[in-house]
């Protein structure tokens, strides 16, 4: 019975911990599509779940505390490209690069 409860302090410690990590949720592209970000085994996926490009991934990133890096894909022709996601209140800063040289930005809003 011990480990049982120990078990589920473990498990609901890290729900816990999970829950608060400012990228997960659901964000506002630009475009008016909504993104939803979970957590998932390569670290947080963002899926595109309204709008014309829905069921269509958006990337990958990794990191914690509001600091993101990984790689965005752009779901009108499925271009990938690094990126950065830096979490701002209620803003997701979202930025993707070709080579490290030519980069965009946008901001998305928490839904």
């Amino acid at each position: 019975m011990k480990q049982l409860l120990a078990a589920l302090l473990v498990l609901s410690t890290a729900s816990v911990a999970l829950a608060d990590e400012p990228i997960l949720g659901k964000w506002r592209a630009p475009g008016g599509g909504i993104v939803e970000v979970t957590s998932c085994s390569a670290g947080f996926c963002a899926t595109v779940v309204s709008g014309q490009h829905s069921g269509k991934d958006a990337g990958v990133m990794n990191g914690s505390e509001g600091n993101y890096a990984g790689t965005v894909t752009d779901p009108r022709d499925d271009k990938t490209y690094q990126g950065e996601a830096v979490i701002e209140g209620d803003t997701l800063k979202m930025t993707g690069c070709v080579l490290k040289v030519l980069c965009k930005t946008q901001r998305w809003t928490r839904v």
